[in-house]
Parts: C-alpha cells; sequence; structure tokens
C-alpha cells in the first residue's frame, strides 16, 4: 500500500535509475575480503577454506547478480592467460558474500592468491578485488621437530624469599627455559617459521622479536589440540650465521589456572616444552630446514617465574646479554631435552592471536607512604603494566601489584582475587634504566600500586590493555551521556574477557570459558565486533570438552576441578551458541560442525528425562545465576532450556538438508512446549480478563517462556502483561540473573512494552545498569550490587568488577534503542529490520560492519519531528518502521515517496509507525513524531557519584584507540 502525497508536497517521480544525491557517486564494489573469517591468514590447515567479501556501493539498488572467485598460486596468473588452480566461473546468486574452495587438495606452506568478481546488474564489466592466504602443514605427518624444554629437575630455583614488607613468593614455580639455535643463511632467502608450545613462547630471531602474538599459542585443551602459529621471518635473516632463539613460560598447561586447590595447576603438564620448524628458501630454490632437538643449548635466565594467576618475576641479575643474537658463547649451556615427536594435536589457530591493542596513560599517581604510589589508569582493563626504571640498584626490588578497585582507605582492594597474587616484580642489576614489562602473565586492574621506585612519573607507567584480536565491527551513540558510558563498560568488558577463550573474568584465580557467559553475551559481542575467527576456534574447544555419553560442559575448555556434567544455560550454549553464529556470518558450517554436539546433547535430556521435564542430569543447576530477587523453580529454567534446544537443533538440520533429523527434533520441540504448559502455565478468567501465571511467578520464569515461544498466542500475551507488572511492581526493575537479563528488553520489545525496557535503562537504584556507572564503574559488574554505600563491598568469593554476562543489555541498545536489527528469518543481515524505539532520548545511532557491508542507522528528534536515516548494504533489504501517528507527514529526501519507486514500497502503517520496505543504499526519511512524554534520563545536573573517581571516562579512549580495526575495512 501508499500513502497519498500532502497537498502541495510534490510525490516522488517513479525511479527510472540509481539515486545516488552526488555526481561522483560509486559504483558495486568488493571490500574486506577474507579467507576463514581473517585477513590474508598466514598457515592455515582448512582443507577448503571460506573465500569471503563484503560490498559497497553509493548508488541505489546497486545489487550483484553473479560473482566469479579465481584461486591461483602465482598473483599474475589471475590476470588471464596464467595457470589457474580453481576457477568458479560466473556464478548467478544475488545473494553470495562468500565462497568454500572447491579445487583441487591445497599443498603444504603454500601462498594462494585468490580474486573475487562481482557484476551489478547492467553490465558485462565487473568489480574486483583481490586478496591471499597461506598453508600452512596440511598432514601433520610432514612435521620433523621434536618438542624440547630444559632440564626438567629443580635444579635452578629462585633466591629464598627476603623477610618483610618486599618478601617474595615463587609460588613453587621454576625460573622460565631460555632455548637458542645458531644456522647460516644466505642472502635472499625466504624463511616461515612454524612454531608452537606447550605453555606460552617468545620467540625471537637475531634478537628481534618474531610476530606481535601474545600468550602464544593459546588456551586450547591440550589433550585434544595444540595451535601452532606461522610467521614470515625473512625480514630478519642474516647473511651469514643467524640464531633462533625462545623463551617458554608455564602459562595454561602447567601453570595455575581456575580456582581448584586440589588442583590449582599443572592441569596438563609439569613444565613448558617447545616446538619449532624454520624451513627456509634460497634464491635457487633450494630448501632447509632448522627444527627443534637435542641439538638446542638451553638455560634460565631473567624470567624467574611466570604465572597467569601470580605474575612475573625478572632478575636482571641473570641476564645474559647477547644470548639472543649470533656469537654468543653457549658453551656453558646445557643441551635441550628432547620428548616425543608425537605431532597429531597439531593444529594450525584458526583465529587471530591475543595482542597488545592498546595502550592507557594515567589518570593520577599517588604517593600512600614512602616508596609506594598507587596509579589510577582510568579504565578497568585486562593487561599489565609497562615501568621505566632508573637507578635501580643490584638487588632492589620494584614491585607492582594490580587491583580493580580501592578500599575504603585508598589501597588496593585485593580480596576479591581470591589466591591470584596477581604481582610481578623487577629484581636490579644497577642499570642505569630499564624499562621492565611481563610477557607472559596478563591481570584484570585498573589500579597497580607501585612500590620501591621512590617518585615515579605519570610518563613512565602505561597500561597496556591485552585480548584477542576480534577486529571491531560496531559502534553505538545517544543523547544519554550515562548510555554512551554503559555501551563503553560493555565493550571494554567485552575485550577484556576474549583473551584466547571467552572468560568470566579476568582478574581473580578463574578466568574459566563459562558456557552460559558466552551464550547470553553473543548477541552483543556479535555486533560490537567481527567475532567469527573468535568463535570458530572456541566451538573446538567446547567440541572437546563433550562428555563420552554427549554431553556439554559448564567450561571449555574442559578443567578438573569444575563439575563436567553441563547445567541447564549453561551446556545449552553447545547449541544456541553454533546457531547465532550461522544467523550472524551465513556460515552453514558453524552448524555442520556443530550439529552431531547439538542432537547427542538433546538426546541425552531426553533419554534421561523421558517425562520431557528436565529434572535429572542436571549438573550443578546454578539456575539464574545472581538473580536477586525470589529464585526460579529450577525445573522451569531447565526445561525451557530443553524445549529451546530441540528447536534450534531442528532448525539447524534443516538449514542442512537433515530432514528426518529435523522434523525428529521438532516433534521433541513441540512435545516439550506442549509439557510446559501442562506442568508450568495456568490460566483463569477474571473480571479484568485472562490471568495466566508461570509456576514460581517470577520474572525469568515469564522471560524464558516468551522468549523461547512455549506459550500458545492467547496465554503468551497475558503472560506478557504479568510479566510487566512484576518489572512495573519491582521498581520498575529487574530481578533477574545472568541468564535472565540478557532476555528481559528485547522479549518486553517483543510484546510492545519498548517503554519499559527504557524505564529499566533509566534507572539508577540498585539492580541496575546505571547504579554501578554512578559508583565508579568502567566495566560491567558480577553483581548488580557488588558495592552499595550501605554496605560495601560483596563477599570477595565472587564480586568481580570486569564481568560481562550482565552487559547482554548491549544487544538491546544495538537493536532497541537504535533499531539495526535483522529480520527474524534472516541470516547474514540479507533482510534489515531497522526499527528505532526512541524513548526519551534526542537522538541515537548504530553502525555494524556486517558481512554483506556497511549497515547504519542514525535517527534524531527535530522539534516535533523525527529525522532517520539509514544504510542497506548491496544485496540487502530493510524493512524500515518510521516511527509516526502521522503516516502522510513521511518524506524521504524531502519527497513523498511514490508507489513507483522501485527502491522503496510502503509495506503496512499502524497507530506508531509507517513500515518502507527499501532496497540497499541510503536513505533519509523525515515524519511527525509525538512529544517526548518521558524525561530524557536521570537528571543531568547531578554529578555521577564516585567510589572511584577518575578524570576520564572510558569512551573516548575507547573510539581513539580501536577505531583501526573498524576503518581499515571500510571502502
Amino acid at each position: 500500500m501508499s500513502v497519498p502525497p500532502a497537498a502541495g508536497v510534490p510525490a516522488r517521480r517513479p525511479a527510472e535509475g540509481p539515486v545516488t544525491g552526488r555526481p561522483e557517486a560509486r559504483r558495486l564494489r568488493p571490500y574486506a575480503l577474507r579467507c576463514e573469517h581473517r585477513t590474508t591468514p598466514l598457515g592455515i590447515d582448512e582443507p577448503a577454506p571460506r573465500l569471503s567479501w563484503r560490498l559497497a556501493s553509493d548508488v541505489r539498488g546497486d545489487d550483484p547478480v553473479a560473482y566469479r572467485v579465481r584461486v591461483a598460486e602465482h598473483a599474475g596468473d589471475l590476470d588471464g592467460g596464467g595457470r589457474l588452480l580453481w576457477d568458479t566461473g560466473r556464478v548467478a546468486d544475488p545473494g553470495a558474500t562468500a565462497v568454500d574452495y572447491a579445487g583441487p587438495a591445497l599443498g603444504s606452506r603454500t601462498r594462494l592468491h585468490w580474486r573475487v568478481s562481482v557484476w551489478p546488474a547492467g553490465t558485462d564489466t565487473p568489480a574486483e578485488e583481490s586478496s591471499w592466504f597461506e598453508t600452512g602443514f596440511t598432514r601433520t605427518d610432514e612435521w620433523r621437530a621434536s618438542w624440547i624444554t630444559h632440564d626438567p629437575r629443580p635444579v635452578d630455583v629462585m633466591d629464598a624469599p627476603t623477610e618483610g614488607e618486599f618478601a617474595l613468593d615463587d609460588h613453587g614455580l621454576a625460573p622460565c627455559p631460555v632455548l637458542r639455535r645458531s644456522f647460516t643463511a644466505s642472502a635472499g632467502t625466504r624463511a616461515r617459521l612454524y612454531v608452537s608450545a606447550r605453555g606460552l613462547y617468545e620467540v625471537r630471531l637475531n634478537g628481534e622479536r618474531v610476530g606481535d602474538a601474545e600468550l602464544a599459542p593459546g588456551w586450547t585443551d591440550y589433550h585434544h589440540r595444540v595451535q601452532y602459529q606461522t610467521y614470515d621471518v625473512t625480514a630478519s635473516l642474516l647473511d651469514g650465521e643467524n640464531v633462533l632463539a625462545a623463551t617458554v613460560a608455564d602459562g595454561w598447561w602447567s601453570g595455575f589456572v581456575g580456582f581448584e586447590p586440589r588442583r590449582a595447576g599443572a592441569h596438563y603438564g609439569s613444565y613448558p616444552q617447545f616446538l619449532a620448524e624454520l624451513h627456509l628458501t634460497g634464491a635457487d630454490g633450494r630448501g632447509s630446514v632448522v627444527v627443534t632437538d637435542g641439538t638446542w643449548r638451553t638455560a634460565t635466565g631473567t624470567v624467574r617465574h611466570a604465572d597467569l594467576l601470580m605474575g612475573e618475576c625478572h632478575d636482571l641479575r641473570r641476564c645474559a646479554d647477547g644470548w639472543e643474537l649470533p656469537g654468543f658463547d653457549d658453551s656453558g649451556w646445557s643441551r635441550a631435552q628432547a620428548t616425543d615427536a608425537d605431532h597429531r594435536l597439531l593444529v594450525a589457530s584458526a583465529d587471530e592471536p591475543v595482542r597488545a591493542m592498546t595502550e592507557l596513560r594515567p589518570c593520577s599517581l599517588t604517593r600512600v607512604s614512602p616508596g609506594t604510589h598507587i596509579v589510577d589508569f582510568g579504565q578497568n582493563l585486562a593487561g599489565r603494566v609497562r615501568l621505566s626504571v632508573r637507578g635501580l640498584a643490584a638487588g632492589a626490588r620494584v614491585v607492582i601489584r594490580h587491583a580493580e578497585v580501592l578500599d575504603g582507605a585508598g589501597r588496593l582492594y585485593t580480596a576479591n582475587l581470591r589466591t591470584a597474587a596477581a604481582t610481578d616484580v623487577l629484581v636490579g642489576d644497577g642499570r642505569e634504566h630499564i624499562v621492565f614489562e611481563p610477557r607472559f602473565t596478563y591481570h584484570g586492574f585498573r589500579y597497580a600500586e607501585i612500590s620501591g621506585v621512590p617518585e615515579p612519573a605519570e610518563a613512565d607507567v602505561v597500561a597496556v590493555a591485552l585480548h584477542s584480536d576480534t577486529p571491531w565491527a560496531g559502534e553505538f551513540d545517544c543523547s544519554d551521556a550515562e548510555l554512551r558510558r554503559l555501551h563503553d563498560c560493555v565493550a571494554w568488558g567485552q575485550r577484556s574477557n576474549f583473551v584466547s577463550v571467552p572468560t568470566d573474568c579476568p582478574q581473580r584465580d578463574e578466568r574459566l570459558g563459562w558456557l552460559a557467559d558466552a551464550q547470553v553475551f553473543l548477541p552483543t559481542a556479535a555486533l560490537n565486533a567481527d567475532v567469527a575467527a573468535f568463535f570458530t576456534k572456541w566451538l573446538r574447544d567446547v567440541d572437546d570438552a563433550r562428555t563420552p555419553d554427549g554431553g556439554f560442559t559448564n567450561v571449555a575448555p574442559r578443567l578438573v576441578g569444575v563439575a563436567d556434567e553441563g547445567a541447564p544455560g549453561w551446556a545449552d550454549a553447545g547449541v544456541i551458541i553454533p546457531w547465532h553464529l550461522y544467523r550472524v556470518y551465513e556460515d552453514p558450517r558453524f552448524l555442520s560442525r556443530a550439529l552431531e554436539g547439538m542432537c547427542a546433547w538433546v538426546d541425552l535430556i531426553h533419554r534421561h528425562n523421558p517425562g520431557l521435564i528436565w529434572r535429572d542430569r542436571v549438573g550443578p543447576h546454578f539456575s539464574d545465576w545472581l538473580a536477586p530477587g525470589t529464585p526460579t523453580p529450577r525445573d522451569v529454567i531447565a526445561t525451557a532450556y530443553f524445549a529451546q534446544s530441540a528447536r534450534l537443533t531442528a532448525q539447524a538440520a534443516d538449514v542442512l538438508g537433515r530432514k528426518e533429523a529435523g522434523e525428529r527434533y521438532h516433534r521433541l520441540a513441540d512435545d516439550i512446549r506442549r509439557t510446559f504448559t501442562e506442568q508450568f502455565v495456568t490460566s483463569r478468567n477474571t473480571a479484568d480478563g485472562l490471568s495466566v501465571r508461570v509456576a514460581g511467578d517470577t520474572q525469568t520464569g515469564y522471560l524464558v517462556a516468551l522468549a523461547f515461544d512455549l506459550l500458545p498466542a492467547g496465554l503468551a500475551e497475558s503472560a506478557a502483561r504479568r510479566l510487566a507488572e512484576l518489572v512495573e511492581s519491582a521498581g520498575p526493575a529487574l530481578l533477574t540473573g545472568f541468564l535472565g537479563v540478557a532476555l528481559a528488553a528485547p522479549v518486553l520489545d517483543d510484546h510492545g512494552r519498548a517503554d519499559l525496557a527504557h524505564a529499566l535503562l533509566r534507572r539508577d537504584e540498585v539492580p541496575s545498569w546505571r547504579f554501578p556507572l554512578r559508583h565508579g564503574a568502567t566495566t560491567i559488574w558480577e553483581r548488580w550490587d557488588g558495592w552499595t554505600p550501605g554496605t560495601g563491598f560483596r563477599a570477595p568469593s565472587m564480586n568481580s568488577f570486569n564481568h560481562y554476562a550482565l552487559g547482554s543489555i548491549g544487544e538491546w541498545l544495538y537493536r532497541g534503542v537504535a533499531g539495526l536489527d535483522q529480520a527474524p528469518d534472516s541470516t547474514g543481515y540479507r533482510k534489515l529490520r531497522i526499527r528505532p524505539r526512541p524513548g526519551g532520548l534526542r537522538h541515537a545511532s548504530a553502525h555494524h560492519e556486517s558481512v554483506r557491508g556497511t549497515v547504519r542507522v542514525t535517527w534524531e528528534r527535530q522539534g516535533d519531528r523525527i529525522a532517520l536515516r539509514v544504510q542497506v548494504p548491496p544485496g540487502a533489504t530493510a524493512d524500515v518502521y518510521v516511527p509516526t501517528a502521522d503516516p502522510g507527514s513521511v518524506r524521504e529526501s524531502g519527497l513523498v515517496p511514490s508507489a513507483d519507486d522501485r527502491h522503496i514500497t510502503v509495506i503496512a502503517t499502524s497507530s506508531d509507525h509507517v513500515v518502507h520496505r527499501v532496497s540497499s543504499g541510503s536513505y533519509r526519511f523525515t515524519a511527525a513524531h509525538p512529544p517526548v512524554d518521558r524525561p530524557a534520563g536521570p537528571p543531568g545536573a547531578q554529578p555521577p557519584l564516585s567510589l572511584t573517581p577518575s578524570r576520564r571516562t572510558s569512551g573516548p579512549a575507547t573510539k581513539r584507540s580501536f577505531a583501526r580495526s573498524y576503518e581499515e575495512d571500510t571502502p
């Protein structure tokens, strides 16, 4: 249907060609080419890598009609006339943004060049872009290297602790081994280094650090997989003698991990080991290989211990200057111990490594006692401190301790770290100047206490933030400064806890890959950043952790001391996460790789609960973790997740063409749905209409029932009213924990109560998101009431101030407040749904770099009108909900949308919006809008309270530091 133009306003003329708005508009073009969701990956082992691209155009409706992908070993062969390894030919597929390689088997350690050509409608001339990727070892039996280590006998231990304030503890940890091997090379030699460790490694070639990976090779269940990385080290080679050198540390392999006192460390091995192969190809094409074996020389050096939880100690008196360089005399060193050469568990890294992603300068530096200072970096983060020290006498010590918050006396509050010492130590040797920066540990902190430096300067102290390099892909903004800060807190929590695996928190003795935290936060995480490669790797950890009877666990990698048997909402992440990743990235391999485990999990629950109420085999059953309200009945939550997992497994089977499996799990999901209603839902007619109650009558009970579509339509409407009543009567406030909070705003919105979702965002008392903001939070807290003025800190046994689970509200900031979403039946943002919920805000905006291209939404109130700008990537369409009570007032680029305009069609109207379906391109809608009937937020004149005040909020630093990842991909 169409809306007639208002009197005196011209209708838009029928579109005969592209509407560009500017003569220099650029046509359809591919950009941001990826292989395996990564930019030019070096050393992959996927036999059929996925090659993908995004699209951009300044022209409306400039959509692709066909593509072609060519792959060759030489870039020049892509230009025609050369030998192609694989050529798709021209493929008519308007929706394609990726293809799986289907050519001849790829060889090992080979660089492949590829090009994508994309044809827009009406032209025979394609737009093209090229890239490359490189394979690693395609067969594990090609490895020649042995695992090597320093003599594991404890013959070289740290100095005994001294007495007094600065007494040190080596925590029973051994010094970090250093290993070296000299070899010769000629000018013009090409070099690739393939390297791994059971533990952590840092490699240097002729004194130069190789690569920028931190905490490599990353955490996996080393009983199943050990990752290796590939580096191009050609530029570091010398003509003549060269030295390959490495330092290895315990890391997750043999260091402290988790919180189980009976098995605090050495979960996989007793001491770290190193493995490397350096492949050299001379100018004449001849090759040679330098491998780790018993000819390597080894000792211990400066790093006296290094542990992820306890910290790191450097003793400069043990430094052997020049040990990484040619010409060093290593005759006093011992031969490396070579162990088994089993390479079957070696796999190429599937994701980008942890990197040092940004640096923060101090906001303040305060002397608290002679020689002791507290540094405030203004931001809770995961990383380390780099400290410049001058005039440190031989044997003198500098101690750096870390904490998230300060206590009432202005000193570090470390009780919530539990057994994690989080302490780094430097022991001097009399050098005039040293820059101390740990390399094999990381801490969760905002504050650092520095002891042993009489008067440090702010310029001498830097916080280095570490996290897995997931390219930032989205941003949110609005007129409410505290909501902007909330978004920044969510983003920093994500960065801090995406460290090789999605951890729960970065500070205490835990840092585990909890499945529930990851599944509730994933929708937010995937809007903020490109997490496809990151979760590709971690889902392999999830699969490795499965129990013999098919169960998913609660953490991955699986760890002794954490209950193996999966709990409802936790283990269900093995089903929920692959499905959401498929929807976001339109990569069916997320489902095909997971379907076996999905089926096994649902079958396991069904086998032990034939009555379809999930009461048996519930593991530790964490329920709605840390919910402040009345507990939701456990079997309500469990059975709801049982139904959801069955339904998503059925849908995954449908996508993959597994008809029989799909039908079976659809029937099971329907049966669980009926049983849920019969067992847990009651209804009765009252004077006010139908009254529905879900057992327990809690917010979370209604949320899981509504979010997972467990109620018949007639009951769902009444249940949504009851949910709203419970939220309103509580404050309005949420009384939910980790599981419920992720569902609250979307469910309220879906049932017409976006006003309540906004009210929750405006709330500033406990429980709320604003309360922590007004008391110094720069990341999301684990508890709604981690600290309050009346009670102080909650029990330190479970009180993190950097925990992303409650940050799952970030999804609704994008989808609800800004209105950037995709339709329920869409994948890969093929069909967008742009539906802003302004609430009392004056403006909001969001952008997201999707697999199709850039999606952007901006809306702003302009007096009694609203302006809405939308950018839709090529190959996509969007249903744009223009918020207005006056359909006749809608204009697009100043004109009334015409029924003959092939780019804009009115498809629905209601009392509060008009829906336009638009093709790709940029649009500018305006319309009359009802006046604001609610306050825009908390009173702006009242400054936020702060338990830990800072001169700087996290917002500006975030935008400056992390803009690179997004902007590099934007055409």
